[in-house]
């Protein structure tokens, strides 16, 4: 067993919720010190190791489950009930290691081969330029919201082939590179929001940093699954479309963030009166409001593991994803988060005043709900107007093509 290699419980990979659960009381203990930090807490990450959470999607070869995807969502749906940041940060950085298995080998010890718990953040963004040079490329950029980075020593960076000189080329490649801690700066006050503060989604500038070819991924076959293929995988998880994986993390989160707003509004109302003296379980119309958005909130989580373990099902069957089935799932995804942060919005309307102090933990949640909805993951334009023509027959003009 590898050095770093953790002391996870046996339990079978269908109790990941089970793990979470276990460390509930510690992700909530931790959130507010999260906050205050802007970054995870140690007793924060401590209870997400402990869960097992970041090696869910992670190749077993390296101590990781290779477990459904659908089990993946549920788990950071329960970890965003207890802790919005926590949650978000599985969400992020636990897809990366599904990443790393499309990899050339070599990836995969270099990060896992001293510690299976390591973390490697993001972002995708092409946010800088790869010059080629001889072996590799010499990359330069800055990128925004690097989720949970300073507990992570890789990052994997999206950026564009350039022409040489800095600039990019005249037909540029989007790549995903990984690099080591020791060649990026996190820029430490770059991360002042009003919601998931406790994630930490730092700046990171990269200025000069040799990256080696076998250290990066062309995005297009990451998606399609060229990448799969020529690294050998077989396993149905790592066949699966990057845009039907890398968003269910993300929209996991938020999903997650909803049910724990609403498991607080309901503690909250149950024993609230409002300022006429009525007791609020007696009035039929908070009653009504809170029912419909727990049906929402419901209908979210079905809606988003539904699209990911039908596709699931595709791959393992031998069918590949379609486009139309792919951008189905985008479409999806995306309304899920919208529904259940309207939901919240709705139960937090009826908190009263007390809600928004910061002493209640409803406040917390309802930003960090509006804030995950702020990721570009979740912007419906193109998804939703690429969906309808697929779903029509026709083909997607060029700005369209790779919206889903």
């Amino acid at each position: 067993m590898n050095a770093g290699a953790s002391t996870l419980s046996d339990l079978a990979v269908k109790d990941a919720v089970a793990r979470v659960e276990a460390v509930a009381d510690e992700l909530e203990a931790g959130a507010d010190e999260s906050e205050k930090l802007g970054k995870l807490s140690d007793r924060s990450v401590s209870a997400i190791k402990s869960a097992g959470l970041m090696r869910l999607l992670q190749p077993k070869e390296h101590g990781g489950d290779e477990a459904h995807p659908a089990e993946f969502g549920e788990a950071v749906m329960a970890a965003a009930s207890h802790c919005g940041a926590s949650g978000w940060v599985a969400g992020v950085v636990g897809v990366h290691p599904w990443e790393i298995a499309l990899m050339d080998p070599r990836v995969g010890e270099e990060v896992w081969g001293e510690n299976q718990d390591t973390w490697v953040s993001s972002p995708y963004t092409p946010q800088g330029i790869a010059d080629p040079v001889d072996g590799g490329y010499i990359l330069n950029g800055r990128w925004q919201f690097s989720s949970g980075t300073d507990h992570s020593d890789w990052v994997f960076l999206g950026a564009i082939t350039g022409d040489g000189t800095g600039r990019p080329a005249a037909a540029p490649k989007y790549l995903h590179v990984i690099l080591p801690r020791t060649d990026y700066e996190i820029i430490q006050d770059s991360w002042n929001v009003i919601g998931l503060e406790g994630t930490g989604s730092k700046d990171v500038v990269v200025k000069g940093a040799f990256i080696p070819t076998y250290r990066t991924l062309v995005h297009e076959d990451v998606q399609s699954g060229a990448a799969a293929e020529r690294t050998g995988r077989t396993e149905t998880l790592y066949r699966l479309p990057f845009n039907v994986l890398f968003p269910l993390g993300i929209s996991s989160a938020v999903i997650g963030i909803a049910e724990g707003a609403l498991g607080l509004h309901l503690a909250y109302q149950r024993k609230r009166s409002n300022a006429g003296g009525v007791q609020i379980k007696s009035d039929p119309y908070s009653m009504f409001a809170i029912s419909e958005a727990a049906a929402e909130i419901a209908a979210s989580r079905s809606n988003l593991l539904d699209g990911v373990t039908k596709a699931y099902a595709h791959v393992e069957a031998g069918t590949p994803v379609s486009a139309v089935q792919t951008a189905e799932v985008r479409r999806n995804q995306i309304q899920s988060a919208w529904r259940a942060v309207r939901a919240v919005d709705e139960i937090f309307a009826r908190s009263g005043g007390n809600a928004g102090r910061r002493d209640n933990p409803l406040q917390r949640f309802w930003r960090d709900a509006h804030m995950g909805l702020q990721h570009f993951i979740h912007v419906p334009g193109q998804v939703f107007h690429a969906t309808a023509l697929l779903e029509m027959g026709l083909e997607l003009p060029e700005n369209l093509r790779g919206a889903v």
